[in-house]
């Protein structure tokens, strides 16, 4: 075993405090790791492996590995993006005036949804850290971003289909942390979500943190506000919150201050979007490369600020169910869209707005430098600017924001008097470099520098003054490294040296002295640098006190800048693309006019993009079959209607001709390019998985996303659900929801006109000799053939292969696919159902609407009409 020193044993005593995050401990410049901790994180980054006990046996000898302090940043977040917690031991004391072993303890642990470094965060993105407590009544769920302060709260039934919510908004606010309870740890299924489809580090936090006792007096210290609106009797919501409090307060170890408003928000209030949707309608990724172009956002993100990127997303995962709300969006885009000058005189002007809402998160929490501050005052100072350009803007909305719109002008005029001008000389990184104060905001600091500037001055300067009063001409002031500032005195006037003068060495010709004067001079010399920078940061946490106590004001006039941002994102896009304003109420209407496919249209290059119609309601147009060959256009068509209503119920203009938008609850999809084997199960399993969640979670107001359900089975197998499925949707007495439902089962266009409220559709497409034009428009009525052998030419197969498969089809149509009888009973044996009595039958049977019977139903008239045959 090594052998243990004082400081080796202090870091051992620390890393059992937390033996869960790899330990930073400082040590002079660098942050040093030791044994398990230095191999990972020489393994993990690649850092070479090293020890200070070279001499000793191998077995002896104490691994360890560093990074410098002043770069450690990077390393830090390569870590945390790997799923690593970091806990940053510093020195708790100044080296210079301990005794024996420097005090040191945690400052603070980094986790991933801790993170606070501009550089470790992406800038138009929230990072949440969430807690999730569940009992046997109820499940409780609180987010936070630390970054910006905000905090979301709510709560779910217990139960399957509480638990399908609380995946969604999961799902939705993708947090990168957990902390959950013991019930919540345990709960089949939850934490398996988070870590392999959310990738999102979970921390079983135990029962202590979310005890009311404990959880419900925390909150009510660090909200503000918020709390007041969290119903009567929701315990589950604060336990979550206060046991997401007891864990910040453990690792972070500093002010949360910003954190003090609280979001307590219910289902109904938006658009609920399971996962599944929104990766199949590609919102914020696209499914493959997992990158933003692509996705909706890519399309409609054009904000400046990177406080309007973040709210750009949150509306787009969000989207509103109240059309008075939507209407309100949609006439502040309105007005930004006619006034083409105001809407780019924004643009230029939020482009010069910093982030402050993470300014602010920095400054509160400590991690702000002198460049955050001044940056923060920048920011402010575009505010005025916009406030005037808002000025030409009636709608209530925009008016509503420009009055929200604080520039703070005292506090702007304070940092600024404060701070030196960037554009003069650079800001330090390090406050404790000094030298950003600016001149004339602090007298002792501008005493202190001129000391500093001028000290050879200051030397010539009592030079003249001690040879005037002394009399002795022929006498300099100047320096050693031995003996620092001294007097040297001419052999030949030595006589004329005052007595309080001590002498400090003698010389061939001169003698040297130094005088009370000159070491008081000396002294504030030397000391003015370690002086100025000392004050320097004094005046820097007074400046930091400043912000810290407009908390409440910035944030407020973040989120209106925000909102400016979003709006005027909106109304450039619409701008530039002829989008148009769409209708939004409460009706069962979903009636679109020359539709576009908002990222398809922007992806092609050089092609126009072939507009469609689609009208649905909740009667004689309520489910949709579409059909047609592969490749032609149906699932582009299909997510396009999707995607426009989400737009619309973000308060976004649309790509199309005219828009109206009963206002839908939720949107499910089943779209075949979702399939992929997930963890043991095979595709049709996963097809039937996402069918049950929509069928049991659906409402009337929902709008439904089907592609080619049922083919994963055999023909008839897939058929039959294919048939179901469609039937349960559009039967208005189980489910009756808007249906978009794109198949390769031509027998199911049979149903239009058997189903009420289901039509028939198909992709127009043209076959000119043994090739096939896609004509990318959807007209009324069944597709007559599906084109696969073509598109199997179109997609590269090779000609023989494709020559093949004509002849076989060719075989195949050729023949009479109804299935055979499996035995054929001779003439004279068969016998007609008048002569067994079925009158009684037919009658049952002419009276009965088969379209309408549930399964069971189905079988107790099977069971009546056997009985009728036998007689009775």
């Amino acid at each position: 075993m090594p052998e243990i020193t004082p400081m080796m044993q202090q870091y051992l005593d620390i890393k059992a405090q937390n033996p869960d995050s790899i330990l930073f401990f400082r040590l002079g410049d660098f942050y040093e790791m030791f044994n398990e901790d230095a191999k990972l994180v020489s393994k993990e980054l690649d850092l070479t492996l090293t020890t200070r006990d070279r001499n000793k046996p191998a077995e002896q000898r104490t691994p360890m590995c560093g990074v410098p302090y002043h770069s450690c940043d990077s390393y830090i977040a390569r870590l945390i993006a790997k799923g690593y917690k970091v806990a940053i031991c510093e020195q708790t004391e100044d080296p210079a005036q301990a005794k024996g072993l420097v005090d040191r303890d945690i400052i603070r642990v980094v986790t991933p949804g801790t993170v606070i470094a501009s550089s470790m965060l992406e800038e138009g993105k929230n990072n949440y850290i969430c807690a999730i407590y569940m009992d046997s009544a109820a499940c409780g769920l609180c987010l936070c971003d630390i970054s910006t302060g905000e905090v979301y709260a709510s709560s779910f039934p217990a139960g399957e289909e509480g638990f399908g919510h609380l995946q969604n908004e999961l799902g939705r606010f993708h947090p990168a942390e957990a902390v959950l309870s013991d019930r919540a740890w345990n709960r089949e299924g939850l934490v398996p979500f988070l870590k392999e489809r959310l990738g999102c580090l979970c921390e079983n936090g135990g029962e202590a943190r979310f005890r009311a006792g404990t959880a419900r007096p925390l909150a009510e210290k660090q909200f503000k506000t918020g709390l007041d609106s969290i119903p009567q009797g929701d315990e589950a919501a604060i336990q979550a919150a206060g046991g997401l409090l007891a864990y910040l307060y453990e690792t972070q170890k500093t002010d949360l201050s910003h954190i003090s408003a609280l979001t307590y928000y219910t289902a109904g209030q938006f658009m609920e979007l399971d996962l599944t949707a929104r990766q199949t309608l590609e919102l914020t990724a696209t499914m493959r490369s997992k990158d933003k172009k692509g996705s909706l956002l890519w399309v409609l993100d054009k904000t400046k600020t990177a406080m309007g990127g973040r709210l750009m997303r949150g509306w787009l995962e969000r989207p509103l169910l109240s059309p008075a709300r939507i209407a309100k969006r949609q006439q502040g885009v309105a007005d930004l869209v006619e006034d083409a000058i105001t809407r780019e005189e924004l643009a230029l002007a939020l482009r010069e707005v910093t982030d402050l809402e993470r300014l602010t998160g920095r400054v509160v929490y400590g991690s702000a430098g002198c460049r955050d501050l001044a940056a923060l005052s920048a920011g402010l100072g575009r505010l005025p600017h916009i406030r005037e350009l808002l000025d030409h803007c009636p709608s209530p909305l925009l008016q509503s924001l420009r009055g929200q719109l604080d520039d703070l002008p005292q506090l702007r005029d304070l940092l600024d008097r404060g701070l030196r001008d960037e554009a003069e000389k650079a800001l330090p990184f390090s406050v404790r470099e000094g030298g950003f104060i600016r001149s004339g905001y602090n007298p002792k600091v501008d005493e202190l520098r001129d000391l500093l500037d001028n000290a050879n001055g200051h030397i010539i300067d009592m030079e003249v003054k001690t040879k005037e009063q002394t009399g002795i001409k022929n006498m300099k002031i100047t320096s050693n490294k031995v003996f620092g500032y001294y007097i040297e005195v001419a052999k030949s006037q030595t006589g004329l040296v005052p007595g309080h003068w001590t002498r400090k060495q003698t010389t061939v010709n001169a003698e040297r002295y130094i005088s009370p004067e000159l070491k008081e001079l000396e002294h504030a010399i030397l000391s003015a640098q370690d002086q100025v920078t000392a004050l320097e940061y004094q005046l820097f946490c007074e400046l930091k006190q400043a912000v810290c106590q407009q908390v409440d004001r910035l944030q407020k006039t973040a989120a209106a800048v925000a909102q400016v941002d979003v709006l005027c994102s909106f109304a450039a896009v619409a701008a530039a693309n002829h989008y148009c304003m769409p209708q939004v109420d409460s009706s069962d209407a979903l009636t679109i006019v020359e539709g576009r496919h908002p990222v398809v249209e922007k992806m092609l290059k050089g092609a126009p993009f072939v507009p469609n119609d689609t009208h649905m309601d909740g009667g004689d147009d309520l489910a949709a079959i579409i059909t047609g060959p592969n490749m032609a256009g149906k699932s582009t068509y299909m997510r396009q209607v999707a995607l426009i209503t989400l737009m619309a119920q973000m308060g976004s203009f649309v790509p199309a001709r005219s828009a109206h938008i009963g206002v839908v609850d939720r949107v499910f999809t089943r779209i075949g390019a979702s399939d992929d084997l997930a963890s043991g199960q095979s595709t049709f399993m996963v097809e039937m998985t996402e069918v049950a969640a929509l069928l049991n979670h659906a409402t009337r107001k929902s709008l439904l996303i089907l592609d080619e359900i049922g083919r994963g089975t055999s023909t008839y197998d897939g058929m039959a659900i294919a048939r179901a499925v469609l039937e349960y949707c559009a039967d208005k007495k189980r489910l009756g929801a808007k249906t978009l439902f794109a198949t390769h089962y031509h027998e199911l266009t049979a149903l239009e006109g058997t189903v009420p409220g289901v039509k028939n559709y198909n992709i127009a497409a043209k076959k000119r000799g043994s090739d096939v034009i896609f004509l990318r428009k959807i007209v009324r009525g069944g597709a007559d053939e599906s084109y696969g052998v073509e598109v199997a030419k179109l997609a590269g197969v090779p000609d023989r292969v494709v020559k093949r498969a004509r002849a076989i089809l060719e075989e195949l149509e050729s023949q009479d696919w109804r299935p055979a009888p499996t035995a054929s009973a001779p003439a004279e044996d068969q016998v007609s159902l008048m002569d067994l009595g079925g009158e009684t039958v037919l009658k049952k049977l002419r009276m009965t609407d088969v379209n309408i019977l549930s399964p069971i139903e189905a079988l107790n008239l099977l069971a009546e009409l056997k009985q009728d045959l036998n007689g009775g």
